[in-house]
């Protein structure tokens, strides 16, 4: 008989209650030995998001940054989290749940430069990995799930970007540049794909935006 998959319960996580795997190699496991996961992230993110913020979330994986961000933009805010893997993106709604949050409302999609489909593929989540470090765009098999655009969404307002999805952060902005445009938020962008660092750097720089590196440890 199938035993399910194993979750971790962390119940004195500085935000809120965290269900987390217990074989993910990172984000799960900062939160079982530290009660943590880049809170200096965090800690960042209170300087920029106030209450009454809408925030984009691409890449929110089980939202151990969604939970933080959605405190700070408080009942009056709004954040919009995406996730496009399908046993990630049900701990991310559970963590929201979990949590009593109301101002966030998660989608199974990924973000790129065009509307579509990307295949995400059939990891085994028994089994120690990083699950958080998936890089999609490259899988002919596994889950087909929808893939659309920050532009396609015709929000008139955006007061934070945050885009974390594993080397496809220039796509993403790309497919989002009408909103940036109009909306000028604050953006905070993972950059750690040498060989797509340079790309992601000038269109940022084309977009009339003064850049600056954050490096927080995983943990305190």
């Amino acid at each position: 008989m199938d035993r399910g998959l194993e979750v971790n319960l962390l119940k004195d996580c500085r935000y809120g209650k965290m269900l987390f795997n217990r074989y993910d190699r990172y984000i799960g496991r900062s939160l079982e030995m530290y009660g943590e996961f880049s809170e200096g992230e965090c800690k960042l993110f209170s300087q920029i998001v106030r209450p009454g913020s809408f925030v984009l979330e691409l890449g929110a994986n089980i939202g151990a940054h969604t939970v933080c961000l959605a405190k700070l933009a408080g009942n009056s805010g709004r954040v919009i989290a995406f996730e496009p893997q399908r046993i990630i993106f049900q701990l991310l709604c559970a963590n929201i749940a979990l949590n009593n949050l109301r101002n966030v409302d998660c989608r199974q999609q990924a973000v790129g430069e065009q509307s579509g489909t990307i295949v995400v593929p059939a990891l085994d989540y028994e089994k120690e990995e990083n699950f958080g470090g998936l890089s999609l765009g490259s899988y002919q098999s596994g889950e087909v799930v929808p893939k659309t655009t920050v532009d396609s969404l015709g929000l008139q307002r955006c007061d934070f970007l945050k885009i974390d999805i594993e080397g496809m952060e220039r796509e993403a902005i790309l497919g989002s540049r009408e909103t940036i445009e109009r909306c000028k938020p604050i953006m905070y962008i993972e950059n750690d794909r040498e060989d797509r660092s340079k790309a992601l750097i000038q269109l940022v720089d084309s977009l009339g935006y003064d850049m600056y590196w954050d490096l927080p440890p995983m943990f305190n």
